[in-house]
């Protein structure tokens, strides 16, 4: 940059650059362009000693000449910015914030060229969850959850009511709520929940069941899950009594070897739990209020069976989170934050939330009530009190 009395700079151009460097190589000392002993000078201009060998007399010439041009604008700028200094009107420009400006320039006609801020996306690794249940200070904890998502679709269910000549849909709702009251009489880990409810689909995916038999089925999965994920698991009496002893110990230890065996002893899967957890986390600022609402659309999403079957665990949870921000009013309802960590946009979760809010709406009516009943309690924030979200059901009634 050359830096003039007044202030004004102006960028070294190419032909300056080659001019500066043609006269410190000279050969001939007695041209008048640069005196000898002004190395201050030539380092002031940004020139490296010399190493190529002189140019031919012509093309110095002609650089000069070029740099003479550049001179006379340079004072022509000068000169214009004296001017505009003395407030002095001139034709095609003006002066803004202390620049000169064309007034056929970008800057004068509005034009900007500043790109457009990034989405702010917000690393939750390093922070904890609300219930302190997940990885939290793990460095590749993002990297875990992917592979999550990616194996998901290894073992999805499928809709296995047609090959079912005993049992329907509503059978196995009726399953899970009274389940959903058995884990709740015992007080097990959240995640025995979602695994016994997992249990039950796979099995019942893969193996006919009697109608009689299905109570059975739910009871010993209750029972694989709680010894999978409880420290202290409810021993097989309890679950003769709370079945009202309507099948024997013998009964119950043979289904439990018979799923187990059937499933190939694969207890460690990606259950909607695991997702709730983490994008809950993603869901900022979370609080129990929000985990606790999310659970709550997670699990009313689990008793049906048609939104079971449609949605993977993680687009199931992703959707609680959207329901439960919409619930709780939160804004944005979608964050850039929540698009990353999930992998899904709004389009692609409104109809599983529309589903969720649907049933919160008439969940105090439904005659499957235990999800409602539990979230009703203070401890849980009794997030089932909450008014539904009709927001969300309106917008999407006229979509």
């Amino acid at each position: 940059m050359v830096t003039t009395r007044t202030g004004f700079k102006k960028p070294i151009t190419k032909a300056q650059s080659a001019a500066n460097h043609i006269m410190t190589s000279a050969v001939d000392h007695s041209l008048p362009i640069i005196a000898q002993g002004k190395r201050s000078k030539r380092r002031s201009l940004g020139v490296k000693k010399p190493i190529a060998k002189a140019q031919s007399v012509a093309n110095r010439t002609r650089l000069i000449s070029e740099l003479q041009q550049e001179n006379q604008s340079l004072e022509e700028l000068k000169r214009l910015h004296q001017k505009l200094n003395n407030n002095e009107q001139m034709e095609g420009f003006r002066r803004e914030n202390g620049l000169i400006i064309f007034r056929d320039s970008k800057v004068a006609s509005g034009i900007t060229t500043t790109k457009p801020k990034d989405p702010v996306i917000i690393n939750i690794e390093g922070l904890q969850s609300v219930a302190n249940r997940t990885h939290s200070k793990v460095e590749y904890v993002e990297e875990i959850y992917s592979f999550y998502k990616l194996s998901e679709t290894e073992r999805c269910l499928r809709n296995y009511m047609d090959f079912q000549p005993d049992i329907n849909a509503r059978m196995r709702t009726t399953l899970l709520d009274w389940l959903i009251q058995a884990h709740n009489k015992y007080k097990l880990m959240p995640e025995t929940l979602y695994l016994t409810i997992n249990i039950v689909d796979r099995y019942l995916s893969i193996t006919t069941v009697a109608r009689t038999e299905l109570r059975l089925v739910g009871i010993s999965a209750l029972l694989i899950s709680s010894k999978y994920e409880d420290i202290r698991p409810p021993p097989v009496n309890d679950m003769i009594t709370i079945s009202d002893s309507a099948y024997s110990r013998e009964q119950i230890l043979a289904m439990e070897k018979a799923i187990l065996s059937r499933l190939g002893w694969r207890l460690t899967l990606k259950i909607p739990y695991v997702f709730a957890v983490w994008y809950t986390k993603a869901s900022l600022p979370s609080d129990n209020e929000m985990e606790n609402m999310v659970f709550f659309f997670t699990e009313l999403g689990l008793m049906d069976y048609s939104v079971t079957i449609r949605n993977n665990p993680s687009k199931l949870a992703a959707s609680a989170v959207y329901a439960a921000r919409c619930t709780l009013n939160k804004t944005p309802a979608w964050t850039e934050t929540l698009k990353h960590y999930t992998g899904c946009g709004e389009d692609q979760l409104r109809d599983c939330a529309k589903s969720l809010v649907s049933f919160h709406a008439r969940a105090s009516e439904n005659k499957f009530n235990a999800v409602y009943k539990k979230y009703v309690n203070p401890d849980l924030s009794a997030v089932s009190l909450r008014p539904p979200a009709t927001s969300l059901l309106v917008v999407n009634h006229h979509k």
